[in-house]
């Protein structure tokens, strides 16, 4: 299941409901104390109440109602339910989805109580006529008694063909939506939740505030799975020292009787040792694990970014352990302001990580920072901006290119001034592209710009792109620098556009791709280097499939997954990692004529 969107109401300082929808990479921005760690603690609450748990303090002070509610919205739902043995259905069949066919569970805590707990409930456009609206909480013979009195030739065994009988035989069911109980419901209600609650993803929350030492739980975790793996591994050699023990323990009681009864017989007819072997958690507890890093340095002896780089690390990892020894088949990563206490590079290798992790299959991420190096370089459509209403100030949470002003002048994300040339792409793969492709072309041919490093260029993304992008472009464009547009040729229309540009008159000139797109470029070897992978890269579409789309369908058949790759992160993946890898021979090879060096030399002679 994938997590679509949450809506919060009346937790902590969101009193009015507020609804905030998720991509697999979702990153909320915004200054301290404005909300942005509450939307994380809420989904902890909804999904684990471990790290977090409701509380009566979280209800929102200025409220009178005490009543809390946390609604996730899901997609990718399983496809089939068992209520009875051998009765299959699905939560469309009973009535189960909203309106947009995602299934949406409500979690409903009362924190007028010491100790809130949940009340789940499904919202979906259910039945409300007479007699059809409470067919889910009926017993099998109130069922056929339904049945019975509408004179349905129907079977009378298996609850949900019942139900889909007297559904169908009423011309207007009346749906609405509705909250439906199921957590502590009755019959088949209840038997619902149970079928739904192991498919919800996992959910892992790494807070900003807490400690990183290597006591922490996600370092000993894994450590002591190790432990307990290592003891399973060698429990013959336990038994025979448990074995020997005894051995002796018994030799001793012999010896020791034996004397006992020179001094006097009559103190004990015998002394038998009570022999009471430590059971596996026992012999783990014997082993207590720290960690040394570079020259035997323990780590709780390193500066707190590496310590906290290295706890983040095992976090990943100790989700990964659990979700493998889990039913469950997705994992959401919640991780508060990663970039503490990390320096620019790190930062950016964390980004890098965060954006390669989401794009795994069943895979999200979750992130929140106020950190302008770290924003700088979020894909655009990841960011969620927590601000005040200027006039109510009360919290809000937006999205969209219309909010990148307001994210920029909160954090103070600035223009580069020392841009000559504007470069203008379709989306970020394009920008990991070129920047790929020049930076081997520069290494053949120091005259070359190389566009991973040249600051006199800046890349506008005009399909999208990062904070950083939209800054450049909104305030760079002012400047009046020319521009160099470099379109796919997969699209006619680019054509007319770059005819445009090239009329302009300014310095500014536009070029469309001779082949597909600029995944067409890449060498078959750059491929193989990155994923073991060894695929046909065309100049043009083979069978109606581009390169993208031939790499999305091999990856997934490599790594087991079902599902193709979409292409959006079939090209991500290509731009990641295989692009840094081209070398100015392969991409001889694979560009003859020299079209992609044509255009650095051009772009070239515009620098000073």
């Amino acid at each position: 299941m994938r997590l679509e969107a949450i809506s919060i109401q009346n937790f902590r300082c969101y009193a009015e409901e507020i609804r905030v929808e998720l991509d697999d990479l979702t990153t909320f921005v915004g200054r301290n104390d404005i909300g942005k760690s509450t939307i994380l603690e809420a989904l902890e609450i909804f999904f684990n109440s471990g790290v977090v748990a409701m509380e009566p303090g979280d209800a929102n002070v200025h409220t009178v109602d005490k009543q809390v509610s946390i609604t996730c919205e899901f997609s990718s739902m399983p496809e089939t339910l068992t209520l009875d043995a051998g009765a299959e259905t699905t939560l469309a069949d009973e009535y189960l989805l909203a309106a947009d066919g995602r299934l949406k569970i409500r979690k409903r805590f009362d924190c007028s109580k010491q100790k809130p707990s949940a009340e789940i409930h499904v919202i979906a456009q259910h039945p409300t006529a007479p007699d059809y609206g409470d067919l889910l909480e009926l017993k099998e013979l109130e069922l056929q008694k339904r049945v019975k009195a509408k004179g349905l030739n129907v079977s009378l065994k298996g609850n949900p063909g019942m139900r889909r009988a007297l559904w169908s035989a009423v011309d207007d069911l009346q749906l609405q939506e509705v909250a439906i109980p199921v957590g502590k419901a009755k019959e088949d209600a209840k038997r619902i939740w149970d079928q739904i609650e192991p498919h919800l993803p996992m959910f892992a929350l790494f807070q900003s505030d807490r400690s990183s030492r290597d006591s922490d739980d996600e370092v000993q975790s894994p450590m002591k799975a190790a432990v307990a793996a290592a003891i399973a591994e060698v429990q013959d050699d336990i038994a025979k020292i448990q074995a020997k023990v005894r051995e002796k323990a018994e030799e001793i009681a012999r010896t020791t009787h034996a004397a006992l009864a020179t001094i006097d017989p009559n103190l004990a007819r015998e002394l038998t040792p009570e022999f009471n072997p430590p059971t596996p958690a026992k012999w783990q507890s014997l082993f207590s694990l720290g960690l040394n890093t570079d020259d035997g340095i323990p780590l709780n002896k390193r500066g707190s970014g590496v310590r906290r780089l290295v706890l983040v690390s095992f976090f990943k990892a100790e989700a990964e352990r659990r979700l493998k020894t889990s039913a469950k088949r997705s994992i959401i990563y919640a991780i508060e302001e990663p970039e503490t206490a990390q320096h620019p590079n790190n930062q950016r290798i964390l980004i890098e990580s965060f954006k390669s992790l989401s794009e795994d299959p069943g895979c999200q991420v979750l992130l929140t920072t106020h950190s302008p190096g770290f924003a700088s370089s979020l894909p655009q459509s990841s960011i969620r901006y927590v601000s005040r209403e200027p006039t109510t100030a009360k919290p809000q949470v937006q999205a969209g290119v219309d909010v990148f002003g307001s994210v920029a002048e909160a954090l103070g994300v600035t223009p580069d001034s020392r841009v000559q040339v504007l470069l203008c792409v379709e989306g970020p793969t394009d920008v990991l592209a070129l920047r790929g492709l020049s930076r081997a072309l520069h290494l053949a041919d120091p005259v070359l710009p190389c566009l991973a490093s040249d600051e006199r260029v800046a890349f506008i993304v005009l399909g999208g792109g990062t904070l950083e992008h939209w800054v450049n472009e909104r305030y760079l464009r002012a400047l009046n620098k020319p521009e160099v547009h470099i379109y796919d040729g997969d699209v006619a229309a680019y054509v007319d556009r770059a005819a445009q540009v090239n009329a302009r008159g300014d310095g500014s000139w536009a070029v469309v791709t001779l082949k597909h797109e600029i995944e067409s470029y890449l060498h078959t070897d750059a491929i193989a280097l990155a994923f073991g992978l060894e695929i046909e890269v065309t100049d043009q579409p083979v069978d109606g499939k581009a390169t993208p789309k031939v790499f999305g369908e091999a990856f997934a058949a490599h790594r087991g997954h079902g599902e193709p790759l979409r292409d959006k992160k079939a090209k991500a993946k290509l731009a990641e990692h295989a692009f840094p890898l081209m070398t100015a021979a392969m991409l001889d090879q694979r560009d003859p004529d020299g079209e992609v060096r044509g255009w650095l030399q051009r772009l070239g002679g515009m620098l000073s």
